[in-house]
């Protein structure tokens, strides 16, 4: 199982935005420091107007695409056979 939670390398220690939920105590993690926030919009060919309406007409997927059952999508080649 992989779970995905954000957090903020500060001090020495990684502050977590949410506490993830069927995760024991000492269990085992890989930490992969991300590049800051900031996307490059020119490289990808659009700008900043494009981006906030894309971001809009997005958002409304937002909910069903974060919710548990959509987990299956993760790694469905290996799920599918046992659909």
């Amino acid at each position: 199982m992989l779970t995905a939670i954000q957090g903020i390398y500060r001090d020495g220690k990684i502050q977590l935005k949410e506490i993830p939920s069927n995760v024991a105590n000492d269990t085992p993690v890989i930490v992969t420091f991300l590049a800051s926030g900031n996307i490059d919009l020119v490289a990808r060919g659009i700008d900043e107007a494009q981006a906030a309406d894309l971001r809009a007409r997005l958002a409304t997927f937002a909910e069903e695409w974060d919710s548990p059952e959509m987990d299956i999508y993760d790694n469905y080649d290996a799920a599918k056979p046992k659909i």
